[in-house]
């Protein structure tokens, strides 16, 4: 891929990119562990507040049972999310990463979300559909054989982001956790399937029903597989983890690096992301039909920041996921294999 190329084509294409702030920190994962009130890592919520353990596959619409949402955009009920990180100290003892609102966004914490339709400027994507869910990425990896495209961390100079990196996962973007301070933090990035089977709303793993281009790129508007013919917009996840308390090296393990995902990877190729659809009625496809940018658009909704961050949800089984803690939550141990 031409890097600069696809720089130039990120920093002018329209997306929608948008805030949608912390609702609920807690052990549950409805996709892969349907129904369990506590499964075993840690994960940061956003979106719709009627996110439980269980969101029956392909029935379950968030837009129908969702009182109130995160995000900046007030008929996005979908909900996302990511595992947390934790910062493993020299002495064993872990805290959590807090998370921090993206550039030119407001809210808090959270992950900010993006929706983009092919970058040519002309071609059509069809709107996820109530029910519809997937997962990017791989909890299990250690290593980066098998790792999925566009999936990656960027330590950033300062908290301004200057000098610009150019487009997720370029330039010197990693693949695994930096293995250095980042005095502005580290921002990930979880890039989503672009190709759609256009029957199953879900699938046993949540990956079967959704493919990549089969030549090319989503970027380069490639074409999608026979198999998966229906083009979708390309979901982006960048979580900003705000790192700057823990830039101490006296502080870390003195074999080095000193991040650690909840689910016990000390390598950061375990990076996964989960989504449930809840966009209400048809408005998604309104919005990506007139290409919207940014978190302002004509065709959507919107509600102020304090509305949003009013949405809050209680743990379900509570539990002390923040300070300093003996072990990560679930007593999850460190794994690099």
């Amino acid at each position: 891929m031409d890097f600069d190329h696809y720089s130039a084509q990120f920093a002018q294409a329209a997306m929608m990119r948008f805030q949608c702030s912390q609702l609920v920190v807690e052990r549950m994962d409805p996709l892969v562990s349907p129904g369990v009130p506590q499964v075993g890592h840690v994960h940061q919520i956003v979106g719709g507040d009627s996110f439980n353990a269980t969101m029956t596959p392909v029935e379950y619409d968030p837009a129908e049972r969702s009182t109130c949402t995160t995000c900046s955009f007030s008929e996005d009920f979908s909900n996302y999310w990511t595992a947390s990180i934790y910062f493993q100290a020299r002495n064993g003892s872990f805290k959590r990463v807090p998370q921090m609102v993206n550039l030119g966004l407001r809210g808090s914490g959270g992950i900010t979300v993006y929706y983009i339709p092919p970058y040519d400027g002309k071609t059509k994507v069809t709107a996820f559909r109530p029910g519809f869910r997937m997962l990017a990425g791989d909890l299990n990896l250690r290593s980066s054989k098998s790792i999925q495209r566009q999936i990656c961390y960027r330590c950033e100079h300062n908290i301004e982001q200057t000098p610009f990196g150019g487009a997720p996962c370029t330039g010197d973007d990693t693949t695994s956790f930096p293995k250095k301070p980042c005095p502005g933090g580290i921002r990930t990035t979880i890039t989503f399937p672009t190709c759609w089977d256009g029957k199953n709303l879900d699938s046993p793993d949540h990956r079967e029903h959704v493919a990549y281009p089969s030549t090319g790129t989503f970027e380069s508007t490639g074409p999608c597989p026979a198999s998966h013919p229906i083009r979708l917009p390309q979901l982006m996840y960048e979580v900003m983890w705000d790192t700057r308390q823990f830039n101490n090296p006296e502080d870390w393990p003195e074999d080095g690096q000193p991040l650690v995902y909840s689910m016990g990877d000390p390598t950061g190729y375990g990076q996964h992301g989960d989504y449930v659809f809840g966009w209400k009625g048809d408005s998604l496809q309104r919005a990506l039909d007139a290409r919207c940018t940014g978190d302002r658009c004509s065709q959507l909704k919107t509600q102020s920041v304090d509305q949003a961050l009013a949405c809050l949800k209680q743990q379900t089984v509570p539990e002390v996921v923040d300070g300093w803690l003996d072990q990560l939550p679930g007593a999850m141990p460190v794994t690099y294999k």
